[in-house]
């Protein structure tokens, strides 16, 4: 809930506006939905789409909110308790690729985001996609491409080569608990996401990647920096400076990175794609 923005709630706002509305809005687009759908959001986590779904569905509509954290689920149905809309919602402790609890053909459409970076049997979560679908029925997948939006002269997009070696101490870490190759967010492309869905059974299949790489990046103060991490598996910058960096280490690595950051000074790249596919 709070580790991408530092638990910055102005941070968290601009997170939202930036990135997380649009890539919702587009999710729900490519979903196609029709009043009257039953939505099963897989990974809903805090329900940015499955709210967004329940919006667009009309009075008749369901959402089934899917998530391996109970925590999560709890937070989404006291949501919808506030919202009155508990009525149409349903709340289902499941992994995306063992849907337990979801029936065979038995929700219109399926949707995820940022959810197959976190699962290593990809291909099996799209089998569980198709399994659950009625005939007609959708799929809406939206995830980062990460291999695509590796640089190894900088860090987080700002050029670390003036102290290099400092930074491989801190990227080490990082490595060690999501190594390249291996770790879920790092051992897929676009083209693995086309060929899951078509051996999962799906008869039409669009893929839209979207790469963009552009100079700068919205100034952050030191100490917010400090307190944000990529995902929910890896720890915050400053934790990790303070885990492979001596204290005199730490002061060199910050009067190189503090300034960059502060101005915004950085390349940033993005690699999203969005899969939308159809059972016969």
């Amino acid at each position: 809930m709070d580790a991408r923005s530092g638990g910055d709630p102005a941070a968290r706002e601009r997170l939202l506006t930036e990135l997380l509305y649009p890539v919702r809005d587009t999710v729900i687009d490519k979903a196609k939905l029709r009043p009257g759908d039953t939505v099963l959001d897989v990974g809903a986590g805090d329900g940015l789409i499955a709210f967004g779904a329940l919006d667009r569905l009309g009075p008749s509509g369901q959402v089934i909110f899917s998530d391996i954290s109970q925590d999560l689920l709890d937070h989404c149905r006291a949501a919808a308790a506030a919202e009155g809309q508990l009525d149409r919602c349903r709340f289902v402790l499941a992994s995306a690729d063992s849907l337990t609890g979801i029936a065979d053909a038995s929700v219109d459409v399926v949707t995820t985001r940022s959810v197959l970076i976190y699962v290593k049997d990809k291909a099996a979560a799209l089998r569980e996609f198709y399994r659950v679908l009625r005939t007609g029925g959708r799929i809406s997948v939206f995830e980062p491409i990460n291999v695509l939006m590796h640089d190894p002269d900088r860090l987080s997009g700002y050029d670390i080569t003036p102290v290099k070696p400092l930074a491989a101490k801190v990227t080490a870490l990082y490595e060690s608990i999501q190594p390249p190759g291996d770790d879920p967010m790092l051992d897929f492309d676009e083209r693995d996401l086309v060929r899951y869905a078509e051996l999962a059974g799906f008869a039409e299949i669009d893929l839209e990647l979207r790469v963009t790489v552009k100079n700068g990046k919205h100034p952050v103060p030191w100490d917010l920096a400090l307190r944000m991490s990529a995902n929910p598996l890896v720890p915050s910058l400053g934790e990790a400076m303070q885990r492979t960096l001596s204290p005199q280490e730490i002061t060199e690595f910050t009067a190189h990175l503090k300034p960059l950051v502060e101005s915004g000074t950085a390349r940033e790249r993005h690699a999203l794609a969005y899969l939308a596919a159809a059972r016969d």
